[in-house]
Parts: C-alpha cells; sequence; structure tokens
C-alpha cells in the first residue's frame, strides 16, 4: 500500500507539470509573434522604401511612427494589414479606415510582400534596436520646422530649367503643379499641388521624396537621387503651390494660345496660296472673255497677269 508521503510527492509532480505546460502553451502565440529574422526584416524596412513614411521613435510623417506598434496592435492585424493593406482598407476594417483618415487618405501601398517578409519586418519591428537602425533620410515628425529651400530655384528645378545636382529628369515629366503655366505637366503621376497639406506637412513631403518608395520613383531616382538641398527647394516650391485648384486665368490663357495659333495658321495659308489664286490656273478658268482672241498673249480672256507657266501652254513649238 502506497504511503500517504508519497501519494503527496506524485501529487506535486502531477500539479507541476500541468503548470508547466500551461505556461508553454501560454507562451507559443507570443513566440509565433517573434518568429522571424529581425537582420532580414530591417533590410527589407529600407529596401521597400518604409523610411519614406514611418519613423520609429522620431514621429509621425506621411504615416504613423511604427514604435512599439508590436505591441499596441494584435498580431494577426499586423500581418494582414502589412500583407494587404488594400484589402484591409477595402473590406471597411474599422482601424484602417481610421488610420486612412487620419493620415490624409494617402493609402499604404501593397508592397507584395510574402508570408516570411512579412515576419521578418514584424520581427525588426519589435526588436529593441529598431529605433537606431529604420535611419532613413533624416526624418522630422511632420510638426517640426521645415528644411529652408528657395521656392524660386525649386520652380526651376520642377520645370526643368535648372539641373538636380546629380542630373536627374525634372518632376515636371511625371507630374503637375500649380503655378507651373497653363499647359501643365506630365500625367504619369499625380498633380502635386496642395501635396504638402495632403502628405502631412513639409518634412512629410522631404522624406517622401528621399525615400522613393514607389516603383516609378524608384527606378527614376535610384541612381541619381535628389540631394537634400535639392529637396529642400523643391518642398519650398510645393508648399506655395497651396491652392485647390490653378487659377482661372489659366482657361483664358489656353483660350489665348488657342486663338493665336489659329491665326498664325491662316496667315501660313493665305502666303502659301496667294501666287496660285493670282496667277495660277484658277484665273483664266473662271475669268469671263474680254476679247474674241483666242491666244492670251494677244489680249487673252482676261485683263490681269498671267502665270508664265500658262503662257507657255500657248507657246508654239518649233
Amino acid at each position: 500500500m502506497m504511503s500517504e508521503k508519497r501519494l503527496a510527492s506524485l501529487s506535486w509532480r502531477s500539479v507541476f507539470m500541468l503548470a508547466a505546460m500551461a505556461g508553454l502553451w501560454a507562451a507559443l502565440p507570443t513566440a509565433a509573434d517573434a518568429a522571424g529574422d529581425a537582420k532580414a526584416g530591417e533590410q527589407l524596412f529600407q529596401q521597400k522604401g518604409c523610411t519614406a513614411c514611418h519613423t520609429i521613435g522620431k514621429g509621425d510623417l506621411v504615416g504613423p511612427d511604427l514604435k512599439g506598434v508590436t505591441e499596441k496592435r494584435p498580431h494577426d492585424w499586423l500581418v494582414q494589414w502589412i500583407s494587404a493593406p488594400d484589402q484591409m482598407v477595402a473590406k471597411k476594417d474599422d482601424y484602417a479606415i481610421k488610420l486612412l483618415q487620419q493620415y490624409h487618405n494617402v493609402q499604404m501601398p501593397n508592397l507584395g510582400l510574402s508570408a516570411t517578409d512579412v515576419d521578418n519586418i514584424l520581427a525588426f519591428l519589435a526588436s529593441p534596436g529598431a529605433a537606431s537602425a529604420a535611419s532613413g533620410p533624416a526624418p522630422q515628425a511632420a510638426g517640426a520646422p521645415a528644411v529652408k529651400g528657395n521656392p524660386e530655384i525649386g520652380k526651376d528645378l520642377f520645370t526643368g530649367v535648372v539641373r538636380f545636382q546629380n542630373g536627374g529628369p525634372p518632376c515636371m515629366a511625371c507630374h503637375s503643379v500649380s503655378g507651373i503655366g497653363a499647359l501643365g505637366g506630365g500625367q504619369l503621376g499625380p498633380d502635386l499641388t496642395e501635396a504638402v497639406k495632403r502628405y502631412g506637412g513639409a518634412s512629410a513631403v522631404d522624406a517622401f521624396i528621399a525615400g522613393t518608395p514607389t516603383p516609378t520613383m524608384k527606378a527614376v531616382w535610384g541612381q541619381r537621387p535628389l540631394t537634400a538641398e535639392d529637396r529642400a527647394n523643391v518642398v519650398s516650391f510645393l508648399a506655395q503651390a497651396e491652392v485647390s485648384q490653378r487659377p482661372a486665368q489659366a482657361i483664358w490663357q489656353l483660350a489665348g494660345l488657342a486663338a493665336l495659333g489659329v491665326v498664325i495658321l491662316l496667315l501660313i495659308a493665305a502666303v502659301r496660296w496667294k501666287h496660285r489664286l493670282r496667277f495660277g490656273v484658277r484665273g483664266p478658268m473662271v475669268a469671263i472673255p474680254t476679247t474674241g482672241h483666242s491666244d492670251p498673249r494677244n489680249g487673252g480672256w482676261f485683263t490681269g497677269p498671267y502665270h508664265p507657266g500658262w503662257k507657255a501652254r500657248f507657246t508654239s513649238q518649233r
């Protein structure tokens, strides 16, 4: 018969094992959350241009500051949001809609990340050194004083009158904005009128340009990035173009250009056809005979001068 002391010992062992299993079970979600390679996540964070819209502990830019985001939001929600933000907005996720409204309706792009990529990025964001590692283009909070620039130089850079220091193409090749004339610029990218207001301030726009987060911007500026001075000048110009629509006088400018073009075409046509109407075949064809002579050199059918080519038709061949 088993002693009472041994029964008590077995009982405590069972309790201890059950407690240990319960602890391991409770720790499983945390382990899953921490799954991923933080170093690989850091590289992705830089390569995908996340620093153009986000900081880690330095304040909001185009998007929110990501410091402590892995603790503030559920892991599953973060996985869905980073994987497919467009789908989260499309299905009217409450928090996704709140973020969109809070950050000036600038939607986070779908970066085409794999499940492993997402795990790595979350591991990086949860790591202690994320704030110091996320070194973007020296971003500032949206409310911080903007880098000083010259709007007149910025306009010349935007339109291509002055070249960027690293030789990149002018912004007007892809974008238009109020203040560059009635004809505007390119249509490949969005109109940048009020961009500074829409993107959360001059510092946010500066960080966005420096980070080249879109595929087109990366292809254009990847090898020839804008310098801090160039960015400051362009952003300063964009901040001056804060109007909701282009001025009404632009319509009159376009109408005037169209009218001038029509006048020029009519003048060219008049010069080009003047001799044909006066000396060509039309005159004799519509003329009323003034004499009975058959030879235009002896009085002709009408009193005006004849084109040499017309006279040659009546010259006898010998």
